[in-house]
């Protein structure tokens, strides 16, 4: 009886080893990225690690909150989003857990991490200038702040104020300059409006290359999609603040949720997407640059030049979110 006890407690032990084993050959993502411009990465994952990559996609506000409500019973390892000022919310939330990874911290710059190492960007964009290659010469442009000027008066063209990089943006400007000085700028922007602002950054471009304006803020990767779509596209990125702070610069980024089921796993998975083959593979599907500075951008990228990027923190954007989004409001940016 004894030996029949042991033996069976034995199969048991062995059951759940191999039931914990199985587990960790799998990791769950809520993810805010397009599914076929992160299915890829996974895929490769799993090709070179065995583990299995299951993932969920959503807008960013329902994933926060669902990870809010599932609380312990989430099913979830890790949480992928764009925009640091997301990630920074997903942090205070509470739905991210932080993680000390020597091999995060070589990969990724701190400006493009959390402090607390919640989180870690894993793709940059710039949110630039673009111009029309009809009606306006490089070198009338110069930075963000002079597209408030009175020559640009009925000529710009904005994206909504309800969209995170706008918010984003406008932080780092508060960071900047004050908040005092950023209103004038923003009502400025405001003042020089061709149209009504744009839902998305793709009409926004499509809009200064029909002639509807002259000139435009929009994230480079939307640029890069339309573009290789049509590669007659009269529209180009401006690299603007090179004599002071650099382009602003915001991210796609990755953190382990707090109740993670397979914590370690997840934070791999992370290791992974930091390194040089994920990282090529990354920007490459979305016309982005590579958050590894050791990786180059590929060659679509790389043709619109180089620039020097803003060296704030991108967690500025996050922090600063609130009073942007107040001062957006006063200044009647819609």
């Amino acid at each position: 009886m004894q030996a029949s006890k042991h033996i069976l407690a034995v199969l048991v032990l062995g059951a759940l080893a191999g039931t914990a084993l199985a587990a960790d050959d799998e990791v769950v993502v809520y993810s805010s990225r397009i599914d076929e411009l992160i299915k890829p990465v996974f895929d490769a994952y799993t090709a070179e690690t065995g583990t299995k990559v299951k993932f969920i996609t959503d807008k960013e506000a329902p994933l926060i909150a669902r990870l809010k409500a599932e609380g312990k019973n989430t099913p979830a390892d890790l949480l992928i989003t764009v925009d640091a000022g997301n990630l920074w919310q997903a942090e205070q939330e509470g739905v991210l857990r932080p993680i000390d990874s020597p091999i995060v911290k070589a990969n990724i710059p701190p400006q493009y991490r959390s402090a607390t190492g919640a989180w870690s960007g894993l793709s940059l964009r710039a949110r630039t200038i673009f111009y029309s290659t009809e009606r306006v010469k490089p070198e009338e442009l110069s930075t963000y702040e002079a597209l408030a000027d009175e020559n640009w008066e009925g000529r710009l063209c904005l994206r909504t104020s309800k969209k995170v990089y706008n918010q984003s943006l406008t932080a780092t400007l508060i960071e900047a300059h004050g908040a005092e000085k950023a209103e004038q700028i923003v009502r400025g922007w405001v003042n020089n409006l061709a149209t009504d602002v744009f839902a998305d950054d793709n009409a926004l471009l499509l809009a200064i290359d029909a002639g509807q304006c002259d000139v435009g803020i929009a994230n480079t990767y939307y640029y890069g999609r339309l573009h290789k779509e049509n590669p007659g596209l009269k529209v180009k990125p401006f690299w603007p603040n090179q004599g002071d702070r650099g382009v602003h610069v915001n991210l796609s980024g990755a953190g382990v949720t707090k109740y993670a089921p397979h914590p370690q796993a997840a934070q791999k998975l992370v290791e992974w997407m930091t390194a040089e083959k994920a990282q090529r593979l990354l920007a490459d599907l979305n016309q982005e640059y590579p958050a590894n500075p050791q990786v180059a951008p590929s060659e679509e990228v790389a043709s619109w030049g180089s620039f020097k990027a803003d060296s704030v923190p991108v967690e500025i954007a996050g922090k600063r979110q609130a009073e942007a989004i107040r001062l957006m409001d006063r200044a009647g940016w819609n």
